[in-house]
């Protein structure tokens, strides 16, 4: 399979050398530099692009995909308030799209457990919920995509909890604090530390005890090998489709 990457920073990188190791070839390479090059015909060229750049770009890149006809998986987030329009205009134009907030394997089993967990603990109303999650100082959005993902599938099972509500821990955490929390929102709580990769904990806690369920990235190559099985898993189908369709979990 011929591959684009819009997107060659550290995420591309990883992402060419497991394509390569599959037997993929690298067709097209977009970053800031040459970001003239970004066109449909050069599009063309390729099976399928995978699209890890910024919450700014990532509309009017899964935009020209669909517009050359070629399959695109998209692991950018921060986007999804434009969801319905750009499902549209993928429908509209017989395009074919794959988003996730995270395309790893461990992460996707992570969120059906949680799903599952949820279940279960709506059960015991005496445990309060909240989210956590750890990344490195350069990721752009705050929560992460994963933790809102994580937080939904949390939402859709426990009744005491309504929406969710973020507050970012940087460099003093005594300056943030949740006390304008209202008891029906849960918690995403945000921290940014260098070189971690990713870390999410579900924590349900109690006046008796406390569980935890955490999910810890020790690198970026099972997010970038997840995109790499997109791609082949979208490459020969139609449609908007989210990592879920290709990770059905049978439980």
């Amino acid at each position: 399979m011929k591959i684009a990457l819009l997107g060659y920073g550290k995420m591309g990188k990883i992402i060419e050398k497991i394509a390569t190791d599959r037997n993929h070839e690298i067709v097209l390479k977009i970053d800031n530099d040459n970001l003239h090059e970004l066109t449909v015909e050069n599009l063309q060229q390729a099976d399928a692009a995978i699209e890890f750049t910024t919450p700014g770009s990532v509309i009017n890149n899964i935009a020209t995909c669909v517009k050359a006809g070629v399959p695109v998986v998209v692991g950018t987030t921060g986007w999804y308030d434009n969801i319905v329009e750009v499902k549209e205009n993928c429908l509209q134009g017989n395009g074919s799209v794959m988003y996730a907030s995270n395309f790893s394997v461990g992460v996707n089993v992570f969120f059906k457990v949680n799903q599952l967990l949820a279940k279960i603990m709506n059960n015991y109303p005496y445990y309060d919920v909240q989210v956590e999650e750890i990344h490195h100082v350069h990721k752009l959005d705050s929560p992460s995509g994963t933790a809102i993902t994580i937080a939904e599938g949390i939402l859709d099972n426990i009744d005491s909890k309504k929406d969710w509500a973020n507050i970012l821990i940087s460099e003093d955490p005594a300056a943030h604090t949740d006390d304008n929390l209202k008891p029906e929102q849960l918690l995403i709580e945000s921290h940014r530390i260098d070189s971690v990769p990713g870390t999410h904990t579900v924590i349900y806690d109690s006046e008796v005890d406390t569980i935890e369920f955490k999910h810890t990235a020790h690198n970026r190559n099972g997010f970038a090998l997840g995109a790499v099985l997109a791609a082949e898993w979208l490459q020969p189908k139609k449609g908007f489709y989210t990592v879920h369709d290709m990770f059905k979990f049978d439980i």
